[in-house]
């Protein structure tokens, strides 16, 4: 039998209807009847033979997934308005069950754009960077003794003095092929460039992949890079090499470079670098990243630069994802401290600020904001000197203004935000439990009392007759949905619970039920159409 089942549904796989053999406009119940019945043919248990009992469970999944779709409403009505390919849109879980086809349009194809949307970032994988540089020494030098006060000088002057903008995406190619194209603008203090990078990516294994890299830069000198780059990764120790030319006024320009890493243990890894060109550089660095800390050691060795750094950053375990860190770095061009902190404000956007303290750099501001995949970067220069003074308001000054911000606006607005999702819960709630009721309260109304279903006799000495009749109460009682029990034009031996207890005779059914604390009977034939309560009952009792 089972060898015919997949021939039989194979035609209709695509259209729910067809495969639990009912019409379009079948109430829930024809849904439940064709339901039962097909998964009592095709249940995987009733078969053996491990072919017919693959096709069988194929099958009965299928059935299942008609049923669970179509005994939804809500999904019945995107099924009948879209098919299959509008119950694969994310979002229709949030979207209120009370929409009509027109609303439930609409609201397809927003999440049909909304889901493009992501499918395009998730393509392109664009980034950006905004930096804007913004000179306030005038605020503290003024205090300084060598200082000398401008004519008509008054309020302290600050003014951006730099600024750089970037931003890159990808474009897939191929599965193992990928461009990306990114480009940058800068000025500082009048002067100013920008560069225009390309490079196309091979993956060749799950190990490795390589790399072309070409760069135009336009600046004062009017240079031009280009370079290859070519890297091997492996499971604990990888290898990255690159080498390039850069044209420029100057003549060619040879570069190099060499890097391996390698997983020291589950949390630490350790790099090594070799620079050769125009900065050459031995560098090695240790870095340790654990779920509550985070550790790094640096030490290079180069021309013209050689520094020794180390920086440590605390993960606090909160839902903020607060974080707060330090570092210090020292070499040949002097010696800088920073530190500063970092939160989460918002579900996309992660603020920080970090004081710098150097010689002979003097006292910065650093503020920093990313969101999804842009970032803006604020730096505040306050001082060439060490200034007590501008380190004090360096630091207190944008905790001060986090904490107010963040009490005027922010714990208000996220309060108004989760009152209005409350009392959105509370309508949706209310809403629901009147519904609840009002279908508890038409469920109790139709009370099936007694129901018996088979060969009815008159002479009661008739034994034999009498065991032809089984109990149906509670199945009946089970099929009774809004205070209606409906059954259609068909023989009742069918229906669940039921079965023929005189196969070939004529058989009726037999109810006795109370409708709104009224008793009625009723008889029904066999493939007799039968609705309660009647028309008349319902008129009565609205009359009354």
């Amino acid at each position: 039998m089972a060898a015919s089942i997949e021939d039989e549904f194979e035609s209709n796989t695509q259209d729910y209807y067809s495969l639990l053999n009912v019409r379009k406009e079948a109430t829930l119940e024809e849904l439940k009847s064709s339901y039962r019945r097909l998964c009592m043919l095709y249940h995987p248990d009733k078969h053996r033979d491990p072919e017919l009992k693959r096709q069988a469970e194929q099958l009965f999944n299928q059935v299942h997934q008609a049923y669970e779709v179509l005994s939804d409403a809500h999904s019945r009505a995107i099924y009948d308005i879209f098919g299959k390919k509008g119950l694969e849109v994310e979002g229709w879980e949030v979207v209120e069950r009370k929409r009509t086809p027109a609303e439930i349009r609409e609201e397809y194809e927003r999440l049909q754009r909304e889901r493009d949307e992501r499918r395009l970032q998730q393509r392109t994988n664009p980034k950006g960077t905004i930096s804007v540089g913004v000179d306030a020494t005038d605020l503290f030098d003024c205090y300084d003794d060598d200082f000398e006060e401008m004519p008509g000088g008054g309020f302290p002057h600050i003014e951006i003095n730099k600024m750089h903008i970037s931003q890159s995406i990808e474009a897939p190619l191929t599965n193992t092929d990928t461009a990306m194209l990114s480009g940058s603008l800068s000025t500082h203090n009048g002067s100013g460039g920008g560069n225009i990078n390309m490079t196309v990516r091979r993956v060749t294994s799950a190990k490795g992949w390589g790399e072309v890299h070409s760069n135009t830069h336009a600046h004062a000198d009017r240079e031009a890079l280009c370079c290859v780059l070519l890297s091997v990764k492996c499971f604990k120790c990888f290898l990255t090499a690159q080498c390039g030319l850069q044209f420029s006024p100057r003549g060619l320009r040879p570069s190099c470079s060499l890097m391996t890493a390698r997983h020291l243990d589950q949390n630490t890894m350790g790099y090594l670098q070799w620079r050769w060109g125009l900065n050459s550089a031995m560098t090695t660095s240790l870095v340790r990243d654990t779920k509550s800390n985070h550790f790094t050691l640096a030490l290079q060795l180069g021309v013209p630069h050689s520094y020794l750094m180390m920086s440590y950053q605390y993960k606090f375990q909160d839902e903020d994802q607060t974080k707060v860190k330090g570092s210090v770095k020292t070499g040949w061009f002097g010696t800088v401290i920073e530190y500063g902190a970092e939160r989460k404000i918002s579900r996309h956007s992660v603020l920080s600020a970090t004081v710098s303290i150097g010689v002979p750099q003097g006292v910065t501001l650093k503020i920093k904001l990313a969101r999804a995949s842009q970032i803006y970067l604020f730096p505040v220069h306050l001082t060439d000197q060490l200034l007590p003074s501008a380190v004090f308001y360096a630091t207190v000054g944008p905790l001060l203004v986090y904490m107010a911000i963040h009490r005027l606006i922010i714990i208000p607005y996220t309060k108004a935000q989760k009152e209005q999702e409350l009392e959105l819960q509370r309508k949706s709630s209310a809403t629901d439990i009147a519904k609840k009721k009002q279908e508890a309260e038409s469920a109790v109304s139709l009370i099936i009392l007694n129901a018996w279903y088979g060969k009815f006799v008159s002479d009661t000495s008739q034994k034999q007759d009498k065991a032809k009749v089984i109990d149906v109460t509670v199945p009946l009682q089970c099929l009774v949905k809004d205070s209606k029990l409906i059954l259609t034009e068909a023989s009742k031996a069918g229906l669940p619970g039921f079965y023929d207890p005189c196969v070939g005779e004529e058989k009726s059914l037999k109810l006795l039920y109370q409708f709104r604390g009224v008793m009625h009977q009723v008889i029904s034939a066999d493939t007799e159409p039968l609705r309660i309560p009647k028309q008349l009952e319902t008129d009565g009792q609205r009359l009354k």
